[in-house]
C-alpha cells in the first residue's frame, strides 16, 4: 500500500500526518509513503526526506491539486501499489482511520472507499457550508449513481484496478470528477466514517465559498456532459422542441379561426425554438459519438498503463521533478 499526500507548503503539519500513519496493518505486507510537493516554498520536500518518506515527487511550479493527484497515482501504480490511499498534508484527516478506510477493499467489497467526515456534524464548517456539502453530495450521488455521504472528501482509498482507470481532466480538484467517472465505469464505491482533526488553517484550494461552488459546478456539468451527453442534450433538445411547438400550434388554431394575421410573431418564435431544438438533438448524437470514442480511448489507455506498470519499478528512492516525470512517462510509452 502506498499512502500519497499532495502538499503545498505543509512543512508544519506534515510531521503530524506522517507520525500517525500506522506502521503495520493486517492484510498489508508493505506500507510506503509518497509526497507530491506542488511547488512548495517552505522546504516541504526536505522535511519529507528527513522524515523518511519513501517516494518524493516535486513539481517545479504549482500545477494544482488535480494534476498532482493524477501524477501521484501514476507513480504509485508504477511502484507496484495494489492499494493507494490519498490523504491531505494539512492533517485534516486522522491517519489512524486508514485501516478502516482500506478494509472494504481488502475484503473485496469495494473498489473505491471514501472517508466520511460527517460534514453535517463538523463544527469547523459553518451552517452554510454544511448545508452546501449535503446538497452537493446529493447531486453527485444522483449523477454518479454511487452511494456516498461526503463527495468532496479527499481521504479515500483505491484498488489497483480502479486507480488504473483514473483520468482527471479538470485542473481544480479530483474529488467529484473521479466519483462520477467511477459511477459511470461501474466501480463499487462505499463510504466509511473516519476521524478528523481540528482545522489548523483555511483551505488553500479555494479563496472563497463562491469560487469553490463555481468551480465545482463547472466540474459537475463537464463530467455530466462528458459521460451522459446523449441524455443531457436530448432532454434539452426535447424541451426546446416542445416550447417551439406551443406557439406554432397557437398560431395554427388562431389561423383556422380566421384571426391568425396578427399573430405572426408566434410562428417566428416557434420556428426559432424548433430550429434550436433540432440542432440540439443533432448535437446530442454527435456528442454521443464523441463520448463513445472517448470510452474506447480510455480503454486503450488503461491497457497501455497495465503494460507500462508491468515493468519492474526502480527501487531507489528519488526526488523527481515534474519535467523528469513527464520525460519518463514519454519514454515508457515509446518503449
Amino acid at each position: 500500500m502506498i499512502i500519497q499526500i499532495p502538499c503545498l507548503n505543509e512543512a508544519e503539519t506534515l510531521p503530524s500526518v506522517l507520525s500517525t500513519i500506522p506502521a503495520h496493518i493486517p492484510g498489508i505486507d508493505t506500507i510506503e509513503t509518497q509526497i507530491i510537493d506542488d511547488g512548495s516554498t517552505d522546504g516541504t520536500a526536505e522535511i519529507a526526506r528527513n522524515l523518511g518518506v519513501t517516494h518524493i515527487l516535486v513539481n517545479k511550479t504549482n500545477i494544482g491539486l488535480a494534476r498532482s493527484f493524477q501524477k501521484g497515482i501514476e507513480n504509485a501504480l508504477h511502484r507496484g501499489a495494489t492499494i493507494i490511499v490519498n490523504t491531505d498534508g494539512d492533517n485534516q484527516y486522522s491517519s489512524a482511520s486508514i485501516p478502516d478506510l482500506i478494509r472494504p477493499i481488502l475484503e473485496g467489497r469495494a473498489d473505491i472507499v471514501i472517508g466520511d467526515r460527517k460534514p453535517g456534524e463538523n463544527e469547523d464548517f459553518s451552517l452554510v457550508k454544511r448545508s452546501l456539502q449535503r446538497f452537493g453530495t446529493r447531486v453527485v450521488r444522483r449523477l454518479a449513481g454511487v452511494d456516498v455521504t461526503d463527495a468532496v472528501s479527499g481521504f479515500r482509498a483505491y484498488s489497483r484496478d480502479a486507480a488504473l482507470d483514473i483520468n482527471v481532466m479538470t485542473g481544480f480538484s479530483y474529488t467529484i470528477e473521479t466519483l462520477i467517472h467511477a459511477g459511470q465505469k461501474g466501480y463499487t464505491v462505499v463510504s466509511v466514517p473516519v476521524g478528523i482533526n481540528r482545522a489548523t488553517r483555511p483551505s488553500r484550494l479555494f479563496k472563497s465559498m463562491g469560487s469553490f461552488l463555481r468551480k465545482q459546478l463547472v466540474t459537475i456539468l463537464r463530467s455530466y456532459v462528458m459521460y451522459r451527453s446523449l441524455s443531457a442534450f436530448l432532454a434539452l433538445g426535447g424541451i426546446m422542441l416542445f416550447l417551439g411547438a406551443l406557439p406554432i400550434i397557437r398560431f395554427l388554431i388562431l389561423y383556422a379561426m380566421g384571426s391568425g394575421d396578427g399573430h405572426i410573431q408566434s410562428l417566428v418564435l416557434g420556428g426559432v425554438f424548433l430550429l434550436a431544438g433540432y440542432l440540439t438533438v443533432v448535437i446530442a448524437f454527435l456528442s454521443d459519438t464523441i463520448a463513445t470514442n472517448r470510452r474506447l480511448t480510455e480503454h486503450v489507455l488503461v491497457r497501455l498503463r497495465r503494460l507500462e506498470m508491468s515493468e519492474a519499478p526502480d527501487e531507489k528512492d528519488e526526488v523527481q521533478s515534474d519535467s523528469a516525470f513527464r520525460a519518463n512517462t514519454i519514454k515508457n510509452a515509446a518503449n
